[in-house]
């Protein structure tokens, strides 16, 4: 018995978003296993944010979110649980005091450091897929730059407007 023919592969380009949804999915169901596999609980969506404070130190959500090119509302939902699993603390910053903080806690300092060699790894195989891949990142850094020069929305509308 053969293979099931792949309906979104079938479709080429105009099945972009769901390709890049079912690449996102096998590789964040990836991270998952290993994760549990390692006896690990993390979240896949949290690293990013954590990556940031690691790297900068104390931070707003805003700036987390601008620093990451996600939404606020991504970036306060994982804080959030992160904060829940007391990885992270919000506090009052020092210099504003109009202003929220997220900060490591010292459970999140330990978890980072437990976690470095395993995110090295990660790093090593994304690394060794986007050159199998021949160099993906570059390619999505065009489909990124696309889509700052016209979204998708403004696509459509104008295809939509030409029937």
């Amino acid at each position: 018995m053969g293979k099931e023919p792949d309906y979104s592969r079938s479709f080429g380009g105009s099945a972009l978003a769901a390709r890049l949804r079912r690449v996102s999915e096998r590789l964040d169901r990836d991270g998952t296993r290993i994760y549990a596999d390692q006896k690990v609980r993390f979240e896949q969506r949290w690293y990013g944010l954590l990556r940031q404070l690691v790297q900068n130190g104390p931070m707003s959500v805003g700036e987390v979110a601008s620093a990451l090119h996600i939404t606020h509302v991504s970036v306060s939902q994982s804080a959030r649980s992160l904060e829940r699993d007391g990885i992270i603390k919000s506090q009052t910053s020092k210099k504003d005091a109009r202003r929220r903080e997220l900060s490591l806690t010292p459970k999140g300092a330990a978890l980072v450091k437990r976690m470095t060699p395993l995110w090295d790894a990660f790093n090593e195989a994304a690394e060794e897929l986007n050159a199998e891949a021949g160099d993906l990142v570059r390619l999505i850094d065009k489909l990124e730059d696309a889509l700052d020069r016209k979204s998708m929305f403004d696509r459509i509308v104008e295809k939509a407007g030409k029937q």
